[in-house]
């Protein structure tokens, strides 16, 4: 929703962009059930680039954040400075 609102689009709009019904899109939402290629292409359809982190539980003063790169060759692994935790 906070995307839709800063790309000044509606969840509708959203919606036909990425062939989900507008009814579909907003129970995903409201559950909080859209799988990592459902967002990959949420982001494909907003023009962004799609970015999750995964943090160890032993090295928890260390977080990683992995790019997809929609030509879907490679995932860029970036190590993050400390004062991003």
């Amino acid at each position: 929703r906070k995307l839709c609102e800063k790309e000044n689009i509606s969840i509708s709009e959203l919606a036909r962009r990425i062939g989900y019904t507008p009814q579909n899109l907003n129970k995903k939402l409201q559950r909080d059930t859209l799988t990592l290629n459902e967002m990959q292409t949420i982001a494909k359809a907003v023009d962004a680039k799609y970015a999750y982190s995964i943090q160890h539980r032993n090295h928890q003063n260390e977080k990683f954040e992995l790019v997809h790169n929609f030509d879907g060759n490679k995932v860029q692994e970036v190590k993050l400075p400390n004062f991003y935790l």
